[in-house]
């Protein structure tokens, strides 16, 4: 029997590798199925004057804003962000029509003949644009500690800095896609490939105008989301219901690459500007930042996504005098959203870039300087007013420098250095506290449902949706647990709002945290049910009956009896015992309050640390990573497989979006980099060539989580951070090794020269 902490295959593993595993466009289409297509914006920012399709053989309908029942708004949060443009478009691929077709291929020709007219308006294309003409898609928020003034004109040192990090495409194997078939009365089935079901059912029935139990979200699994299937998975789905509800028939709207790249929001992209104070020993005293973010056209995500990175900006750092302002920029592009780490990876850069700069101005080590100004062990608060507890930041720390052999190898790198005039290498040291939570409380709760059959075959179905991370296994692991049964007696069936209602988005790395919660109360439920028949039943106190090994031993007074498993749940069925039950979970403590940005917002803290060796060729600027050591916090792992896995991926996933992965807009705000010949996502090649992963050992969560585990889905990205630091240290060495680098992500071959010919010069 193998519950939880045992290293379990992905329970899609074997489907996986063959192609036996099932998404949405791989299932039997019913006869009259139907396909759409959309007609897009080619310019950013306009009138619309007119749109329409020609007559086409195959078309059966053309949508718009007229032919919604319900509101033409499918804004994730708060409102006014249309499916269909109606009189202004406001990005270059906004949706305006959508083409429906006996074929897949007559629906895009159709819509690529559309004839549009739209007057062009003057657009904002950029942060600093945006911010020169205050115009944002929230008010600007601030977490504020102390006095940071008055700390800065004190402190015997200061500097100020500035940098920019890009935004990132999600690139999940599998395209946005929605396939909506109608029944009686008004009923309709998605099948959407959704981080958030429950959203895909609201945002179906607000466009349809109809009750939410009209519409039914259903989700076995997905190719791949990273935030990318958060809330833009919604309007796909909503879209294709339209359709459904139109004709009377099954649609099936799928985005090829090109389509799902201009029409979806991204990773946002930040401005930095920052002012920091410290002493003769490279002590931080005070922090003054501003981080921008590239919100996009509207809202979406955009609150949590500024409000996380606020969060973060502290890191792994105590900052007496602290003010981070985050400004929501409102530009001509597509509305930013959700990205693995929601912020997280945009706010832990900054502390990093001050120290790296804090460390060239004295003289002094960048490594020791990190350490100097560490939280401590004493429950040191951050500046939004949590403690920060169970802190193991020396131990990742020490861990690995210690995995790295740190000093040996930087008494290397300085000497080849020192020889070597075209190739430069670099290393780099990052450590990490990351909060583990939605940032908003009402998000963190998940419901299950488990029931027992009367064979002994238990079937599973939770709030939380499969993306490839491994979620179903775990949460089945947890099952396993609580019956002592072999995993394979578990079934757990496809995310679907009609057996969970109401379920927060699979998102936050809070998956296993909620889910493992909610299956285990609803298991748990029917174990005492169980316990409590056999007990009667056999005449024993319920302390006498145990399971272990999928059989239930009963101690009587001179004999100890056992049943199997199957055998129970059939006498507790002949018995009129419920074998079915719901589960619920609701994370304690948190607390938020988002006007004064104060509060708890997190359960508590995943703590990691990543040191990185990188090469630099100054001819041309290209880099490459030679090594990455890596030591992660899962408390007590669920599945340590699994979770390796995770922590292998989200490394590479940062790498790229910090190195490799830019996106380009041309000057009429039109993306260009639409598919893998214009965007560059890492390869095998560019993983580490050596790469040592290491979760931390005997470090269960202090916190009562399921099992005591910690979320490992978004922190180990950040652990990229590390590649960033250890460019800007190789190109230091092409200077005088006292000079700070300006570098701006991704690090491009074109960034990194030019940072070097700034620093020759």
């Amino acid at each position: 029997m193998k519950g939880v902490h045992a290293s379990l295959r992905h329970d899609s593993a074997l489907k996986h590798v063959t192609g036996q595993a099932l998404y949405i466009d791989d299932m039997p289409e019913p006869a009259g199925t139907l396909h759409a297509a959309l007609v897009l914006s080619p310019i950013a920012h306009g009138r619309l004057r007119k749109v329409e399709v020609p007559s086409s053989p195959g078309v059966v309908a053309v949508l718009g804003p007229d032919d919604i029942l319900g509101k033409n708004d499918v804004a994730p949060v708060g409102s006014d962000e249309p499916l269909f443009a109606t009189t202004h478009v406001f990005h270059a691929g906004q949706p305006l029509l959508m083409v429906v077709a006996t074929t897949l291929d007559a629906a895009r020709h159709a819509a690529e003949r559309a004839t549009i007219e739209i007057d062009a308006e003057p657009a904002i294309l950029d942060i600093e644009t945006a911010l020169a003409a205050k115009a944002y898609v929230q008010a600007p928020s601030t977490v504020l500690r102390g006095d940071p003034d008055a700390a800065m004109k004190a402190a015997p040192h200061r500097l100020s800095a500035e940098f920019t990090v890009g935004g990132q495409e999600h690139f999940y194997l599998e395209g946005q896609i929605a396939f909506a078939q109608p029944g009686e009365d008004g009923d309709t089935v998605v099948h959407s490939s959704t981080q958030h079901p429950t959203e895909v059912q609201h945002i179906c029935a607000r466009v349809l105008g109809c009750d939410y139990n009209r519409v039914t979200a259903v989700v076995r699994r997905l190719g791949g989301g990273f935030g990318g299937k958060e809330s833009n998975a919604s309007w796909v789905a909503a879209a294709a219901a339209l359709a459904a509800n139109h004709t009377g028939k099954p649609v099936k709207l799928r985005l090829p690459r090109e389509t799902d790249m201009i029409a979806t929001g991204k990773r946002h992209p930040f401005l930095y500007r920052y002012t920091v104070g410290f002493d003769d020993e490279g002590r931080v005293l005070a922090l003054d930042a501003m981080l921008a973010a590239d919100a996009g056209w509207s809202l979406d995500l955009t609150p949590g996504v500024v409000g996380r990175a606020l969060t973060h900006t502290d890191n792994a750092y105590w900052i007496p005098h602290f003010r981070a302002v985050g400004y929501a920029c409102k530009t001509h592009k597509q509305s930013n959203t959700a990205f693995r780490g929601f912020g997280g990876p945009q706010g832990v850069v900054v502390m990093e870039d001050a120290l790296d700069r804090i460390a060239h101005r004295l003289g002094r080590d960048p490594v020791e300087v990190r350490a100097l100004n560490f939280y401590s062990d004493a429950g040191d608060e951050t500046p939004y007013g949590q403690k920060v507890e169970g802190n193991l930041l020396p131990r990742v720390w020490a861990e690995v420098k210690q995995e790295a052999d740190w000093e040996r190898r930087r008494a290397e790198v300085d000497a080849f250095n020192r020889t070597s005039p075209v190739l430069k290498r670099g290393l780099g040291l990052f450590p990490l506290k990351f909060g583990i939570s939605f940032n908003i409380p009402h998000m963190n709760q998940a419901g299950a449902l488990v029931h027992v059959y009367t064979d002994g075959s238990i079937r599973l179905n939770h709030g939380g949706t499969e993306m490839g991370q491994g979620l179903f296994i775990k949460v089945a692991q947890v099952v396993a647990e609580v019956f002592k049964v072999d995993i394979d007696r578990i079934r757990a069936s496809a995310t679907s709002t009609a057996e969970v209602p109401n379920t927060s988005p699979t998102a936050a790395s809070t998956g296993s945290d909620l889910n493992g919660w909610a299956a285990y109360a609803a298991a748990n439920t029917i174990k005492q049910r169980m316990i409590a028949f056999a007990a009667e039943h056999f005449g024993v106190a319920e302390s006498e009956i145990e399971f272990a090994d999928s059989t239930v031993r009963i101690a009587k007074p001179g004999s100890n009896q056992v049943v199997s498993f199957n055998e129970l749940a059939k006498l507790c069925y002949l018995g009129r015992v419920s074998l079915s039950s719901t589960g619920y979970y609701k994370t304690p403590k948190i607390h938020w309050d988002g006007a004064k940005m104060k509060g708890r917002p997190f359960f508590y803290f995943s703590f990691g640390a990543a040191a990185v060796e990188v090469a630099i060729d100054t001819l041309t600027g290209e880099s490459r990573v030679l090594r990455a050591d890596l030591v992660q916090d899962c408390g007590q792992s669920l599945n340590p497989a699994i979770d390796l896995g995770q922590i292998e991926g989200a490394f590479v996933q940062g790498q790229g979006w910090l190195t490799c992965e830019e996106l380009w807009w041309d000057t009429e705000g039109r993306l260009r980099t639409v598919g893998p010949s214009t965007y560059k996502i890492p390869g095998s090649r560019d993983a580490p060539a050596i790469f040592n992963v290491k979760m931390l050992e005997n470090a269960p969560n202090l916190e009562a989580t399921i099992f005591r585990s910690k979320a490992v889905g978004e922190p180990p990205l950040m652990l990229a951070t590390a590649v960033w630091t250890a460019l800007k240290d190789a190109i230091a060495a092409t200077g005088d090794g006292r000079t700070a680098v300006r570098l701006d992500a991704p690090a491009t071959p074109e960034r990194i020269l030019a940072a070097i010919a700034k620093l020759r010069t």
